[in-house]
This record gives C-alpha cells, sequence and structure tokens, in this order.
C-alpha cells in the first residue's frame, strides 16, 4: 500500500484554514463538525447503496468512487476532531492477533 492515506490527511490539513470559497475542505470545516457528520452518513448511505447493487451485477467501479468519498469524508472528520488516518491505523494494528469476536466482546463489557 502507499501513503496515500497520510498524503490525502496532510492536504486536508493545509486547506482547514483557507478560504471557504475556494476549497471544498475549508468549507466543510467551516461549516461545523454536524455539516461534516451528515457529509459521513450520506457518503456511508450511497457506499452502502453502491455495494447492493453490485449483487445485481451492476459495475463495481461505483463502489469504489462512493467508498472513496466516504473516506475522503471520514478523513474531514477526523482532522475536523485533531485527529487522523495514523489514529484509526493505530488502532488496527492494535488489534492483530485479537479475533473479531473477542475485540467486539471486549467493547461491550468496557
Amino acid at each position: 500500500m502507499t501513503d496515500t492515506l497520510a498524503k490525502l490527511a496532510k492536504i486536508i490539513d493545509e486547506r482547514k484554514d483557507a478560504d471557504p470559497s475556494a476549497s471544498y475542505v475549508a468549507l466543510l470545516q467551516n461549516s461545523g463538525l454536524n455539516k461534516i457528520l451528515e457529509k459521513v452518513g450520506e457518503e456511508a448511505v450511497e457506499t452502502i447503496l453502491a455495494a447492493r447493487d453490485i449483487e445485481n451485477d451492476i459495475d463495481k467501479s461505483k463502489l469504489v468512487h462512493e467508498t472513496a468519498d466516504l473516506w475522503f469524508h471520514t478523513l474531514v472528520m477526523l482532522s475536523k476532531l485533531e485527529l487522523g488516518p495514523q489514529d484509526v491505523l493505530d488502532e488496527l494494528e492494535k488489534r492483530f492477533g485479537t479475533s473479531g469476536l473477542d475485540e467486539k466482546a471486549s467493547r461491550k463489557s468496557s
């Protein structure tokens, strides 16, 4: 894999304080967390619908496109909350060697 997520996160952080009329990231950041969360939710739904359509033998490129949109907006959300992709990757790394069922059960007990 490449460092695409890190590069994209850096660009998002650099554009947070840009002119909202010139930067979509700045526009989202200035719109507030709730607007960003709405976009994440919207993109999540679009990703789900694209995945469901694949069962009907529809082109998979739409799912890739929608997933990219979801990841992008998730990175904007993380940035707004002063987090980044490395925080998520670190969490995933901690989970290696742990059964997904065990990890899920541990969240219920905490």
